[in-house]
């Protein structure tokens, strides 16, 4: 299939909602959380603080792909007010259901890594539990309404959390 590049409005709506997704949760509540913790930057980067970087900037990359997906595919956003016009099943969706949560999941707990904050990797949990909560009680439903059978199809061959292994099990848990 070829791709055909999308409208640039689309591209500033996705960058506009991505950016306040990630200036508020993944910038400006863990900035608060480490703050009131009273963790500062470490002053020697050793092997668990340069495991973080890797695993923030991994987890970031991740959820931008999604979001440029989600632009280029899809011709929408994130924004559960702006959604992709087609179901997403390209890129990091075509192995997880939920691979932008991940993304900014894994971008929480690679910064709880770098400041050693347990606080911020409880955050990074509530985060996740939130997220699942979302895809769960609404994401879910309203693709099931909008797509129909294609979701349907979709959803039982990729899992939610965690990839599928080749005999393609059922789970609604993964």
């Amino acid at each position: 299939m070829k791709l055909r590049k999308p409208p640039l409005f689309v591209l500033a709506r996705a960058a506009t909602y991505a950016s306040l997704f990630v200036g508020l949760l993944l910038i400006a509540v863990p900035g608060r959380i480490l703050e009131r913790s009273g963790i500062v930057r470490p002053a020697h980067l050793g092997a668990v603080e340069y495991a973080g970087i890797g695993v923030a900037v991994a987890g970031a990359a991740l959820a931008l792909w999604c979001v440029v997906t989600f632009a280029w595919v899809g011709r929408g956003t994130p924004a559960p007010f702006d959604p992709p016009r087609t179901l997403v099943v390209q890129g990091p969706y075509r192995y997880l259901r939920n691979p932008m949560y991940l993304g900014a999941a894994l971008a929480l707990c690679g910064a709880a890594l770098f400041y050693r904050s347990i606080p911020l990797l409880g955050y990074a949990g509530l985060f996740l539990l939130a997220s699942h909560g979302f895809v769960a009680w609404y994401e879910e439903p309203t693709l099931a309404r909008v797509f129909g059978a294609e979701y349907e199809a979709y959803r039982a061959r990729v899992g939610r959390w965690l990839p599928r292994g080749s005999r393609g099990a059922r789970s609604d848990t993964t």
